[in-house]
């Protein structure tokens, strides 16, 4: 048993030691990009970027649930390979039928996500990209099943490595475009699929029992609603500024929603951990107490956190090139956003202990309706503040409607009024920072915003929230809740 744990611990650490290393990659390629590109060419990048997120989705349709469900369920290893078989060849087929309709009609589709029909190559680029990048992750995600861990942290990495050095090596050698950047990713896939495939041929063998596929597919097809509700959330807006704007604006749209990414280094291991250390304290007596202390910790850690981005962001900014130096004023905000699409997981237990999570489906069904509505209203007018608001505001319906059914299924004694007040303060600070920092006052007026936002947190009795009568006690349960989060992260991490 103790080998095990051993195991555990070590896979553990690995596995974060990748999450934080693939981040880290590329938020230090992102200032390479913008110093090689202008604002337009970086736009036509983040668009090609946006729609193959959204292919990525249609490709996966939820079949990586599917295999690690039948991949675990059942014990015969020659039907184990037929359900990766299965899924390989059933997301070859969707990127073949993708492919094909570019080949058909690519100057036209070009003509319409991208502004011009002269931009086909990167969408004949970024299929070639996504056709090989499928195949290197499904043997990855079967190669993490089997628990060979250091083989997929060294292969993830590498091919993160390898995509920024030869994207930096074809932009400034061969191809300063978008163009250039696809094709180092297009090379470094195929460099890390080739020693895959020497291990990993047996999936490639074709051969597909459509009985097994049709229990894979049907498993896997109601979770594609709420995957492409996530991405017109967090997508759609760089589609519609490409529409309504310029690839300019789309350009400095992109970078700051990049920057703003910096925030998920702080919430990702919170993120992992929280399901699993969440799900073992369900029958607690004492759980929904501790729950809300939790809920609270996490948004006043938030709240100053996206407090900090905006105070330093114009000096960061520079980093990314002076064409770029416009974005820093939307990362704060976008930011709060990137908070709130990490919170709703926090204050959903509820959904999740009484197994209602087709709620959180709906839920973004609707919003993402409601952010589509908003982009088309706002950014006409507003450009890419239209953009942030649209991006904010749906996440803020979603909290609520969220953290309401929530709370009607597994009552947590905290005051969603106070939270709510606590948040909203925030972005007034935050708006206030912005505005100091575009028309060049004083510096100490920063400082009254942060003041304002302390006095607001201090005077609204956050301690006395539930029972805690002196921030002491409160501050201790957050230093013992961290421990346990950090001790669960370790466990999740593997899974």
């Amino acid at each position: 048993m103790l080998a095990q744990f051993k195991r555990l611990g070590a896979d553990s650490l690995l596995y974060a030691f990748m999450n934080i290393g693939t981040k880290l990659i590329a938020f230090i390629m992102l200032p390479i990009y913008t110093n090689f590109l202008p604002r337009e060419k970086y736009g036509l990048l983040t668009t090609i970027d946006t729609v193959t997120a959204m292919l990525t989705f249609l490709v996966i349709f939820g079949t990586d649930s599917a295999l690690a469900f039948y991949y675990f369920e059942t014990k015969e290893k020659d039907k184990k390979l037929e359900y990766v078989r299965n899924v390989m060849y059933f997301r070859l087929f969707i990127v073949g039928i993708l492919g094909l309709l570019v080949l058909i009609s690519g100057p036209l589709i070009s003509e319409m996500i991208l502004g011009s029909s002269q931009h086909v190559d990167l969408l004949y680029l970024a299929l070639g990209v996504l056709f090989v990048d499928s195949m290197v992750i499904v043997i990855l995600m079967v190669m993490r099943f089997d628990f060979k861990t250091k083989k997929v942290v060294i292969f993830t990495v590498g091919k993160m490595l390898l995509i920024a050095i030869l994207s930096y090596i074809f932009l400034k050698y061969f191809v300063t475009s978008a163009e250039g950047i696809l094709l180092g990713r297009l090379v470094s896939v195929i460099l890390i699929l080739v020693p895959l495939i020497i291990t990993s041929s047996a999936y490639l063998k074709p051969k597909i029992n459509f009985d097994s596929l049709k229990e894979i597919i049907k498993y896997a097809a109601p979770l594609v609603p709420t995957s492409l509700a996530f991405w017109v959330i967090a997508y759609a807006s760089i589609i519609f500024l490409g529409k309504f704007q310029s690839m300019e604006e789309v350009g400095v749209y992109g970078a700051a929603t990049r920057l703003a990414t910096v925030i998920t280094l702080l919430t990702s291991g919170v993120q992992m951990a929280w399901r699993p250390y969440s799900m073992s304290l369900k029958d607690k007596k004492d759980s929904p107490l501790l729950f809300s202390k939790i809920y609270l910790a996490l948004l006043i850690i938030g709240i100053f956190g996206v407090m900090g981005i905006a105070t330093i962001m114009p000096f960061v900014i520079g980093i990314l090139g002076k064409e770029y130096y416009n974005a820093y004023q939307y990362v704060a905000l976008i930011s709060a956003a990137t908070f709130l699409n990490f919170y709703y997981l926090i204050i959903s237990v509820g959904l999740f202990f009484t197994k209602k999570t087709t709620t959180i489906s709906i839920t973004f069904g609707m919003v993402a309706v409601i952010n589509t509505i908003l982009n088309i209203v706002l950014i006409p007018k507003f450009s890419i503040w239209g953009a942030v608001a649209a991006y904010l505001i749906a996440y803020m319906v979603a909290i609520i409607f969220i953290f309401r059914k929530s709370q009607q299924a597994y009552y947590v004694p905290v005051s969603f009024g106070k939270m709510a007040f606590l948040f909203l303060n925030m972005l007034i600070a935050v708006i206030a920072i912005i505005y100091v920092q575009e028309q060049g006052l004083n510096w100490i007026y920063i400082g009254g915003a942060w003041i304002y936002l302390i006095f607001i947190t201090a005077a609204s009795r956050v301690d006395k929230i539930s029972g805690v009568k002196h921030p002491k006690i409160l501050f201790r349960m957050i230093n013992a809740n961290i421990r346990q989060a950090i001790k669960y992260n370790l466990i999740s991490s593997s899974l």
